[in-house]
């Protein structure tokens, strides 16, 4: 993948509204470009965990501690996949 390399100018005091070490700002800013991507639905969950190095639990967690919803489906939409996975376990069954 290819990618791009970003500097960005931030008042000290600004590390403390984040809770962060200097050494770790980095990865913390990422982590935060990457959930509001997630959450505004730009990106895939999955992309998501995978930009973060997070496996599928992991990145669940990380989800529900920021209060991201990981279900973001309707029940309409949800109804629908079952019956979807449903009739595709039928026809491997026939």
């Amino acid at each position: 993948m290819e990618t791009v390399t970003v500097q960005l100018e931030f008042p000290r005091n600004l590390l403390g509204a984040l809770d962060v070490p200097e050494n770790q700002l980095e990865n913390r800013l990422k982590e935060l470009i990457i959930l509001e991507l997630v959450e505004s639905r730009m990106i895939s969950l999955g992309k998501g965990a995978e930009l973060l190095g997070k496996g599928r639990m992991d990145f669940i967690r990380l989800l529900a501690k920021k209060e991201i919803a990981y279900f973001t489906e309707s029940p309409d939409e949800l109804s629908h996949q079952i019956l979807s996975v449903e009739q595709m376990l039928e026809k491997q069954s026939e």
